[in-house]
C-alpha cells in the first residue's frame, strides 16, 4: 500500500476557546491512539490533510511529529464542519507491521460485462470496501471484473475473495450490479 508522509506539531489539550485559535490559523486538531502508546495530540494544516481526506486513494501515513517521534498510522475518522465540509477534528490509529490494519479500501471495476453488451446499464455501489491484513498484504485496490456479469445479476462483498486478506465490509454489501435498461424491458416484451 502507498505511504503518504504527514508533519504535526505536538499541541496540549484545550478549551474550545483555544481549538477555534488553532483553526483560524489554518490547522487542524487530531489525535493519534492505538495499542502501546499514549494519546498524542497534534496539529497538521489544512492542505497538508486535504492530500489525504480528499482523494479516493487510502494510504499508510508516515506521521512525523515536531517532538521528534514518528509514527505508523491510518485515517481512523474525520469529523466534518456540516456547512463549510472542512475538517474539524482528525484522529489517527496507530499501527504495527505485525498485526493486522482494518482500512478502507477503493474498489477498481475491471472487464466489460456481458449483460452491458445485451443493453443493460452497469450501476456500482460501493467505491470501497473496508478489509483487515496485515501491513506488508494491503493491496492500495481491489479488482473485481465483471466479464460475467448479467442483467439482473450484482456482485457483492462475500462473492469476493482475495489470497491474505479478510473483507470486513458486510457480506450483502452491493459492489456492482447490471440493472436492464427500457429498451431491453422493451425488447424482451415484443
Amino acid at each position: 500500500m502507498k505511504h503518504i508522509e504527514l508533519k504535526g506539531a505536538v499541541r496540549e489539550a484545550g478549551n474550545k476557546a483555544v481549538v477555534k485559535a488553532i483553526r483560524k490559523q489554518g490547522l487542524v486538531p487530531c489525535n493519534i491512539y492505538g495499542s502501546g502508546i499514549e494519546n498524542v495530540l497534534f496539529t497538521v494544516t489544512a492542505k497538508d490533510l486535504k492530500n489525504i481526506t480528499h482523494t479516493p486513494n487510502s494510504y499508510i501515513i508516515d506521521l512525523e511529529l515536531d517532538n521528534g517521534k514518528k509514527y505508523l498510522a491510518v485515517l481512523h475518522e474525520v469529523q466534518w464542519h456540516p456547512v463549510t465540509d472542512e475538517a474539524l477534528h482528525v484522529d489517527f490509529l496507530a499501527i504495527t507491521e505485525d498485526k493486522p490494519v482494518v482500512i478502507d479500501v477503493p474498489v477498481i471495476i475491471t472487464g466489460h460485462s456481458a449483460g452491458v453488451k445485451l443493453g443493460g446499464k452497469l450501476l456500482v455501489s460501493s467505491r470501497k470496501l473496508r478489509i483487515s491484513a496485515l501491513l506488508a498484504d494491503l493491496p492500495d485496490s481491489l479488482e473485481v471484473d465483471t466479464t460475467d456479469l448479467m442483467i439482473g445479476k450484482q456482485i457483492v462483498a462475500g462473492d469476493l475473495h482475495f489470497d491474505k486478506i479478510n473483507i470486513v465490509s458486510p457480506k450483502a454489501t452491493i459492489i456492482c450490479s447490471v440493472r436492464p435498461t427500457r429498451a431491453t424491458a422493451q425488447a424482451q416484451q415484443a
